[in-house]
């Protein structure tokens, strides 16, 4: 299934997108689409149901903005350098474990929201990335197969970054990644039967039109199955949480000089195949 939230921030409603491409209204059956829904099998077979009967009510989607597909989401865990090319691109070693890091929640807006490029900025940076939504909690797990079984579905992520203020103002990696807007999330929460291998989906980025990334999830030096088994090591993951798996060669901070770093004004696109497409215009906060 494809789910999705619509209206106006602060005010989706649960939507559906099905097999032809018909939004329909999820609001009759459920309340939202939160880490409660996604850990309810009885819920979410009424909605399969639901769809498969064509009995939800439809949708105009004329002029009709696209949310977050995640509501009340708890914490969102990152994996940084986690793509071969991009580790060989930015000069680092690929590490011998994941490297963790948080974004704020507040961070994540919809799709095709505006991103706010932060004052004093001047190494803004695009990184699309797949995200993993958790749909049972998760603690101490121990193989591959189980990881997997803890995974609700799959979305577009666009981990934005702040490379100054990541990595020459001190510190950790969090004041380059926790700026206002800087994770548009979705369109949509695609679950996780719709997704056979989440190791063999391309990626695609453009900025003003240029491709920038055009990467696949095979280059990941730790997997999504890894990560979520390691990641439940460290911390428990309940449903709603959501990971950002890292993202593919092409970021700005990888060109030559002058690095092309995003500008108020900048336009980016971006895809995963079958998770959907985002398009973000940027603004100065």
């Amino acid at each position: 299934m494809k789910l999705l939230r619509v209206g106006t921030a602060g005010s989706e409603r649960p939507a559906l997108l099905d097999a032809q491409g018909t939004l329909r209204d999820l609001s009759g059956l459920v309340p939202d689409i939160d880490g409660g829904l996604l850990a309810d099998e009885a819920a979410l077979g009424r909605i399969r149901s639901a769809a498969e009967s064509g009995e939800l009510p439809v949708l105009d989607a004329t002029g009709l903005r696209v949310g977050p597909p995640l509501a009340r989401i708890g914490k969102v865990v990152c994996i940084g350098l986690n793509y071969h090319d991009h580790a060989r691109e930015t000069g680092a070693e690929a590490p011998g474990e994941p490297v963790v890091f948080f974004k704020a929640s507040d961070t994540v807006v919809g799709p095709d929201d505006t991103v706010l490029v932060p004052r004093g900025s001047v190494k803004t940076d695009w990184e699309v990335e797949l995200a993993v939504v958790i749909g049972r909690t998760a603690r101490y797990l121990e193989s591959h197969e189980e990881a997997l079984a803890h995974v609700a579905g799959y979305a577009v992520a666009h981990d934005v970054s702040e490379r100054e203020f990541q990595i020459e103002r001190g510190g950790t990696w969090d004041k380059g990644k926790n700026c206002e807007t800087f994770n548009p999330l979705g369109p949509w929460l695609v679950t996780a039967d719709e997704v056979p291998d989440p190791q063999a989906l391309s990626l695609k980025l453009w900025v003003n039109g240029e491709l920038r990334q055009d990467g696949t999830t095979a280059e990941q030096i730790f997997p999504v199955a890894e990560v979520v088994r390691y990641v439940s090591h460290f911390m428990t993951l309940y449903p709603g949480d959501v990971i950002n798996t890292g993202t593919p060669a092409g970021v700005a901070m990888g060109q030559p000089e002058p690095k092309p770093y995003l500008r108020a004004g900048d336009v980016v696109e971006l895809e995963i195949e079958g998770l959907g497409r985002q398009r973000q215009e940027l603004k100065g906060a």
